[in-house]
């Protein structure tokens, strides 16, 4: 798809969003400036994404009715998956009627919904190195797999949840309990479904966006930027920077864990591998085929940020991976459970060296709802974390 064409008209290239938090956002804002005609779909009015799209829907995406009926009526050229809780069955069918093209496909929508889906692919169907794990559909289950071999400490994360949600480690016998019911209250769907993973030993975690974009003969060409850095907290990224530092061959060996991964998903645009990396040892985590919310740090770092790189590859035209500067993102929480909150201090935070902010709109908050993102850049990496975390503290949402 090379010929775009006029939004609001008949020749409009129409894509639509499953999703339209944060991320979907920003991926609306980068199609409409090349001229697409986008329609946002949330599970709640006035999602961030549905506030600067052309068209807003409200349906419920894991009904497959619902989700059917909206794409038959609107038609998009692309669906773009920007949620794991998505009727994906209706994906796939709809692909093999010819009526849509899912991104970046929808075998790879569906395989990556779940933990359970992506894990088997990447262990068992292409031998990448990952950490021991079962999959456990009781409580009882999970203490035997723990008992069997996984060990403590271990993490427990519901096979199907966004942004951590749900996860959290298990230092002993005291938490399995514990653990079991916050991935139940965590999990989106399948409720009752966890996978429990060996602890790995490591130094750090990255994310290494990967693209696959068309080329100038119609190949597609796999891209990598520059590794990201990230500090999750109860599996809730609070910080991420880029670059983070790697020896060459944990490097290496971290572009071919995310070759490998999504050459079999397939399909174009971006995607986010995470790896946890130990020395030159890499063990591959988990894949989203989107933006990845660490990734947010390359709005101040890359030339294109990763919702450009996603918007430009799924519609077939060139990108470009470069780093602009080294920097660093720092989380903004909501700190208030309230609706319609204000932010105060945002003036001080844009105060601080090379910053910048975004506030997503979020109607409502919540104490550890992410409610925007501080960033900055700066030539030492380490400045732009102490300098990130220090614009993201000035600013102080509170209820109206």
């Amino acid at each position: 798809m090379t010929t775009l064409g006029t939004p609001l008209s008949p020749s409009a290239t129409r894509v639509m969003l499953l999703g339209s938090g944060e991320l979907g956002k920003e991926v609306l804002i980068a199609l409409q400036r090349l001229g697409v005609e986008t329609i946002a779909v949330d599970r709640y009015e006035h999602a961030p994404g549905q506030q600067v799209a052309h068209h807003a829907r409200t349906i419920t995406m894991s009904d497959p009715a619902q989700l059917r009926a909206l794409i038959e009526a609107e038609k998009p050229a692309l669906v773009v998956p920007e949620i794991e809780a998505i009727a994906t069955p209706v994906l796939e069918a709809l692909e093999a009627e010819g009526l849509v093209r899912c991104i970046p496909t929808a075998r790879a929508a569906r395989l990556t919904m779940d933990r359970e889906g992506i894990r088997r692919l990447a262990a068992e169907t292409l031998k990448l190195p990952t950490s021991p794990y079962q999959f456990c559909d009781s409580l009882a289950e999970l203490q035997a797999a723990i008992d069997a071999g996984i060990g403590y400490p271990c993490i427990v994360k519901p096979v199907m949840s966004s942004s951590g949600k749900g996860q959290s480690k298990i230092d002993g016998p005291a938490d399995v309990q514990k653990a079991w019911d916050y991935a139940m209250a965590g999990g989106r769907v399948s409720h009752g479904r966890v996978i429990v993973e060996g602890f790995i030993d490591f130094d750090y975690e990255i994310t290494q966006l990967t693209v696959r974009a068309l080329g100038a003969e119609g190949q597609v060409e796999t891209h990598f930027c520059e590794p990201i850095g990230h500090v999750q907290v109860s599996g809730d990224y609070v910080e991420s920077w880029q670059p983070h530092p790697m020896s060459p061959t944990a490097l290496a060996r971290s572009r071919e864990i995310a070759r490998t991964i999504t050459e079999n998903l397939g399909g174009q645009g971006l995607f986010g591998v995470e790896l946890f990396v130990k020395g030159d040892e890499v063990w591959f985590s988990e894949v989203s085929p989107r933006p990845h919310d660490t990734g947010m740090v390359t709005l101040t770092t890359q030339w294109q940020n990763e919702f450009e790189l996603h918007a430009r590859a799924i519609l077939g035209l060139p990108v470009d991976t470069s780093l602009k500067s080294p920097g660093a993102s720092a989380v903004i929480y909501g700190g208030v459970e309230a609706t319609g909150i204000v932010f105060d201090g945002v003036a001080d935070a844009l105060r601080v060296p090379n910053s910048d902010i975004r506030l997503f709109g979020k109607p409502e908050s919540f104490v550890k709802r992410r409610m925007g993102v501080a960033l900055v850049h700066d030539a030492d990496v380490e400045v732009a974390r102490t300098q990130a975390k220090r614009a993201a503290a000035l600013v102080k949402p509170r209820k109206a």
